[in-house]
Formats: C-alpha cells, sequence, structure tokens
C-alpha cells in the first residue's frame, strides 16, 4: 500500500465558511466517502440529507466548553497523524480504535472578519480564535502523504476531479500542494491574531519575529518593466475603487499611492499631478478647475500620461477641464455621473475613486526589499515639528511668504530627494527631484521655469534635507527665492544662515527632515 494507491474512505468535515460544502459532501457521499463533522457543518449537512457521522459521537466525547473542546482528541489527531504503512501505527490505531482520517476538510473561525467589525467587541475577537481548527489543519498537512487538507472552498471542484479521475486516489504532488497551502492559510491566521495582540503593546512596532498577514488581490500584467512579473497583496481596492479603464500596471499602482498622498497634504480644493511618483505640478484655489490651471502651469509637459490626484468630488466643470489631457489616471474622492459621462468617452483612461480617511489610516509602515531580507520603517506621516520651526534669520518672512513656504514644504516631503521645490502661496513654481546634488536640482528647477517664462522672482523655496553648504541656497537666491525652508542640522549651518542674511533672505528650519532616498 502506498499514498498513491490509497482510495480516500472517510472525511472530516469542519467548515466555517459553508459556501459551496452541501454540494461538495453530496459529491464524496456518492463517492462511498464516509463523513465525519462538528456543530454547525454537522447540522447543516444533515438537513440536506446527507449522512453524517458527528464527531462527538465517534470520539465517544462531547463537545465541552461552549465548542472550545471537541477536536482535540486522540481519535481525530491519531486518524489524521497516522503513517498508514507503519506497523506500530496500525498496532496501535487497532489497540485504540482509531480509524485514519484520509480527507480533512476545514477552514477557520472567521478571525479577520470579526476584527473588521466595528460592533466587536473584545471577548467576540478572542472567541473566534481557532484552535482546533488550526491544530487539525496542521496534523494533516504534516502527514500529506496519507491525508489530504483542503481550507480552500475554490479547491473542491478540483479535488473532486481528482477522486473521480483516480479512483478515489489523491496525487502525492496534489497532496503536498495542498499542504503548502494548508500552512499559509494557518500561517497567515496566526499573523493576524498576532498583530492584534501586538497591537494593544505601542513600544513593539518592530517585533523580534516578523508576519505580515497579506493575501493576493491581484495578478498584474507585469512589473515596472514587461520583464518582471507582479501581484498585488493587500486591500488596496478597499481604499481605492477603479470605476473605469484599463486594469492598472503596477507603475499606475505606485503613483496612484504617490499622488493621493500628497493630495491629503492639503485641506484646500487641491490639484496634484504626478509622473513617476514625482510632483510636476500641485496647485490650490477655490475651486478644482482654478487648482488645476496653476498645477498644470508648473509643467506643462511633464502631465501627458500622467496621474491627476484631486480632493473634491470632481464635476462637470472640472471633467471638462481635465478631458483633453491624456491622463494615465485622475483619482478623486468621488465623480458625478455628468463627469463620468465626459471622462469615460476615453475608454483606456483609469478613473479610481479614493476613500482619504481609510487611505490616511493605513499609512503606517512602509517596506523595501533588500537582498536577503527587508527593511522596515514607519511611514514619513507627520508634517513638522511645531516645537522645532523656527526664523534663524535676522529678517522674518512676511505672511505671503510664510504661505508660500508651508505651501512648498508640504510639496518637498513627497518630491525625490534631493528635492528643490520653489513655490508661491498656492501653486508650485518649479520642481527639482532625484539629483545627486542639491546645487543641480535648484539649477534645474530655475531653468524649467525660466523655459516655462515662470518668474520665480520673490518665491520661496523648500528644501527637503539641509544645505550642506551655501552654494545650493545661493543658486536659489539667484533664481529669484526670497524665503527659504529646510530642516538645518548641517555642520556649515551657520555659514548658510551668514548667506541668507547676507543677502537679505527669511530663513525657516524645522528640525525635520524628509528625505525620499
Amino acid at each position: 500500500m502506498t499514498p498513491e494507491t490509497y482510495p480516500i474512505k472517510r472525511a472530516l468535515i469542519s467548515v466555517s465558511d459553508k459556501n459551496g460544502i452541501v454540494e461538495f459532501a453530496k459529491e464524496l457521499h456518492e463517492l462511498g466517502i464516509e463523513i465525519l463533522s462538528t456543530g454547525g457543518t454537522s447540522s447543516l449537512l444533515k438537513n440536506a440529507g446527507i449522512p453524517v457521522v458527528s464527531v462527538s459521537d465517534y470520539t465517544g466525547f462531547p463537545e465541552i466548553m461552549d465548542g472550545r473542546v471537541k477536536t482535540l482528541q486522540p481519535k481525530i489527531h491519531g486518524g489524521l497523524l497516522a503513517v498508514l504503512d507503519n506497523v506500530e501505527h496500525q498496532e496501535q490505531m487497532a489497540e485504540h480504535d482509531i480509524n485514519s482520517i484520509d480527507l480533512l476538510v476545514v477552514n477557520l473561525y472567521p478571525f479577520e472578519k470579526t476584527l473588521a467589525n466595528p460592533s466587536a467587541t473584545p471577548e467576540d475577537i478572542i472567541e473566534n480564535i481557532d484552535i482546533g481548527g488550526p491544530a487539525m489543519v496542521r496534523a494533516a498537512a504534516k502527514n500529506y502523504c496519507w491525508t489530504a487538507v483542503v481550507v480552500n472552498p475554490n479547491r473542491y471542484e478540483s479535488i473532486l476531479e481528482q477522486l473521480k479521475g483516480n479512483n478515489s486516489t489523491l496525487p502525492e504532488q496534489f497532496r503536498r500542494d495542498l499542504a503548502g497551502e494548508a500552512f499559509a492559510h494557518t500561517g497567515y491566521y496566526d499573523s493576524l491574531i498576532a498583530g492584534y495582540f501586538r497591537s494593544s503593546n505601542k513600544s513593539d512596532v518592530f517585533p523580534d519575529e516578523l508576519s505580515l498577514p497579506m493575501r493576493k488581490e491581484q495578478s498584474l500584467r507585469y512589473g515596472e518593466n514587461p520583464h518582471q512579473s507582479a501581484v498585488l497583496y493587500g486591500h488596496f481596492s478597499s481604499i481605492f475603487k477603479q470605476l473605469h479603464g484599463k486594469e492598472l500596471s503596477y507603475n499606475n499602482i505606485v503613483d496612484i499611492d504617490a499622488a493621493a498622498k500628497l493630495a491629503l497634504e492639503f485641506t484646500e480644493p487641491t490639484v496634484v499631478i504626478i509622473k513617476h511618483t514625482n510632483p510636476c505640478g500641485v496647485g490650490s484655489g477655490a475651486s478644482l478647475s482654478e487648482a488645476y490651471a496653476k498645477a498644470f502651469a508648473t509643467d506643462t509637459a511633464a502631465p501627458f500620461g500622467g496621474i491627476i490626484a484631486v480632493n473634491r468630488p470632481i464635476d462637470k466643470e472640472f471633467a471638462e477641464t481635465v478631458h483633453g489631457l491624456f491622463a494615465e489616471v485622475l483619482i478623486a474622492p468621488e465623480f458625478t455621473e455628468e463627469a463620468l459621462t465626459i471622462l469615460r468617452k476615453k475608454k483606456d483612461r483609469r478613473l479610481m475613486t479614493v476613500d482619504y480617511d481609510t487611505l490616511k489610516k493605513n499609512i503606517v509602515m512602509q517596506v523595501k526589499s533588500v537582498a536577503g531580507g527587508l527593511l522596515l520603517q514607519t511611514e514619513d506621516a507627520q508634517l513638522l515639528d511645531e516645537t522645532a520651526l523656527r526664523t534663524v534669520t535676522k529678517r522674518q518672512p512676511n505672511e505671503t511668504e510664510q504661505a508660500a513656504l508651508m505651501f512648498a514644504w508640504r510639496v518637498a516631503k513627497h518630491v525625490k530627494s534631493n528635492a528643490i521645490v520653489y513655490a508661491a502661496a498656492d501653486r508650485t513654481l518649479a520642481v527639482g527631484a532625484g539629483q545627486m546634488s542639491r546645487v543641480d536640482s535648484a539649477r534645474i528647477a530655475a531653468k524649467k521655469a525660466h523655459d516655462a517664462g515662470i518668474d520665480l522672482q520673490g518665491c520661496a523655496v523648500a528644501s527637503d534635507a539641509f544645505f550642506p553648504f551655501a552654494d545650493g541656497l545661493l543658486q536659489a537666491v539667484e533664481a529669484g527665492a526670497t524665503s527659504v525652508i529646510q530642516p538645518g542640522g548641517s555642520v556649515r549651518d551657520e555659514e548658510v544662515i551668514a548667506a541668507a542674511d547676507e543677502h537679505n533672505i527669511a530663513m525657516m528650519m524645522t528640525g525635520m527632515r524628509h528625505f525620499r532616498h
């Protein structure tokens, strides 16, 4: 006798997700497979006319402690763990009246669903931590050669196909695949539980052992480049919902995330235009159309094929304003029907709604893969350390300059370093992103403004990190900046401050860096 030739004679079924289980159990019964079951699953199957042996009748021991103890029993685990071609195991089974359990069908208590329920009490959550289920799943998966285990209702059809096509047997590799799914299932389940308990310990942000409970949400056509494979894990679609357009690409998703997070920095009507995760224009105004005109004017070439995020509903007026531009994605809290009618005329344009409240709650942790591991850091969610913000020059910024400085600082936080942002009080004027030298970022941004016919005289400039020398500051001053905001912290801060004073520049230091490596 081998696992490949041993037919499935007995199944134990105990599921919280009842989808498809009655139909599956009927087919098993028709194949001559005896069915053991517990609690609500047993009642459901019996009511459907399927012969079922209750686990309590089989073990001779009742369910106790409100169902906390029902399958934690030697006759169950012996049946799951027995190596059927082992003589000693066979003798012990006979001695203790243990029958083999050849197929285990289990999915676990709905802990994840309960956790997500805002009305669930701590007692509800605790009672939905499954004990017997994971124990059985792990036992069966360990003994996959002799005990097949299924945790996913989507597997029922393929299991029946295998049983019907192979004289009630299951190929060993198929069993092994099922075992892998089972251990992944319990691992995901346990990581959710661990996260729940750790959530009350604010000091345990980075545990010694890391579990990231993630379920595959979507397979993507490819990754950053066509030769790369990619997949999306998590619950992105609970924050962003697609109303129209082509399937999202890897790069679309990255840009959508960047655009929406920048839009979160503003309370007034604001339009954010993103290209390759960098802002190429941001504007605020009395209306979205006014804000868009300001954002677009920053760089009239880069928005082509870009991402637009707004923090107000998109109406007919704004839809008509942006309809002529080829934008890959439009993101808004909602769209009016009139707006959708206009914007859907371009079949490939992706229209997304964003739940900004949910987005804000999910800005917690950043994860980056490196060779051999993962880097984790808390999200750069704070804009300013208000207690550290100070003017360090002889001249204080006036009210207009102060507003422009804060606008520039909001944007600079979201620009790849070395970041330089020239801005007015309600719009970006030029953005220098991702250069190896801060001076180059300042120079390139100024050149882009000059080429676009944008006057930088009297503007504010933000730098995401300190000026290591005065040359970066002087480049901004030469371009027309009269006020500066930067973190400070350089060994040459005094030299930079002295240069600002010499040119009558107002400079504020935040004490907080926003480096995006």
